[in-house]
């Protein structure tokens, strides 16, 4: 089988090559647009709550890229037949309310009928070509600051399967769909070299993403990860999400973990996020200033959780 052959564009600043957040192409000079898209299943009942996160998670992408947001297209599946289509609208809803939170432009989408609600957006946004955040750029020396909690992945399976109360999970939906604006905003005056937001391969893949992808190798201090209440003890009593396994798997040859961890201890490194933080990579003089700066702007979780340094072999360490 002949291998796929592309054409080569020069205006095509990012790709898939990095395994970045998003495309960025540029028009001009001074002017490239960043485009994005992505949808989930329902990670809560409610219909709101599920719009609101999962147009958080779609918008990220852009904020990752340094840019921002300005239109927006909703993508809907939807089972027609088997649920009120009240609930859609209350999905729709929040997805709106989420995108005008961002400053963009709702400007319409695509619905298809299916077994299983899922809802995402496709997003456009806009970045200056020389100001562009990638998760390829980290340098030696550089700190890395991680601006929300981990452990969505375990949380959202452990209230469907009755271990986790659905009042203890509602209070840190605010959090989780909260948006990435703020932390972009506030990083933004700072010389970040490198940046990408935690999603669904967990802390581990992509911190191992930025090191491969820089050359380096990420070093995380285990005692500094932010988590959510309750995370490690929903593993103790056996819960788990779906993507753990390859999230492991694909860290398999490029992960040490140093640190003396329990098995579920372990098991939060591959924790798949769901409209999770950024993960900036700054200079390491610079970068108890940006907590400060994030903690000033709202961003109050923002902490610094490990280093960038050279090795032979990019990959992660757990110290």
């Amino acid at each position: 089988m002949c291998a796929l052959q592309l054409p080569q564009d020069p205006n095509l600043l990012v790709g898939y090559e990095t395994s970045d957040d998003a495309a960025v192409y540029r028009l001009s000079p001074d002017l490239a647009v960043i485009s994005t898209v992505d949808f989930i299943t329902p990670p809560v009942d409610d219909p709101y709550w599920f719009g609101q996160i999962a147009a958080a998670n779609s918008l990220s992408d852009v904020y990752a890229m340094g840019g921002r947001p300005v239109t927006a297209l909703n993508l809907v599946m939807y089972p027609s037949k088997k649920l009120d289509m009240s609930f859609l609208k209350d999905i729709l809803r929040g997805g709106n309310d989420k995108v005008v939170e961002a400053g963009a432009s709702l400007a319409g989408g695509h619905s298809v009928d299916d077994n299983e609600p899922k809802y995402g957006l496709s997003v456009t946004g806009v970045v200056h070509p020389s100001r562009i955040l990638t998760n390829c750029n980290a340098n030696v020396g550089d700190a890395l600051v991680l601006t929300k909690p981990l452990g969505t992945g375990v949380l959202f399976n452990a209230n469907r399967s009755g271990k986790l109360r659905y009042a203890d999970l509602e209070k840190i939906l605010p959090l989780i769909a909260s948006l990435n604006r703020r932390a972009l905003e506030a990083a933004l005056k700072f010389p970040v070299h490198s940046c990408t937001d935690i999603t669904g391969f967990g802390i581990a893949g992509h911190a191992l993403e930025m090191a491969k992808g820089s050359g380096l190798q990420i070093s995380l201090e285990y005692k500094k990860l932010p988590f959510y209440p309750d995370t490690l003890s929903m593993y103790k009593k056996g819960e788990t999400t779906g993507s753990n396994k390859a999230n492991r798997k694909l860290c398999e040859g490029h992960l040490k973990i140093a640190a003396s961890l329990s098995r579920e201890e372990e098991e939060l490194l591959f924790d798949p996020q769901t409209s999770g933080g950024l993960l900036l990579a700054l200079p390491a003089g610079q970068a108890d200033d940006l907590v400060k700066a994030l903690q000033a702007a709202g961003v109050v979780h923002a902490v610094k959780i490990g280093e960038v340094i050279r090795a032979e072999q990019a990959g992660v360490r757990v110290v």
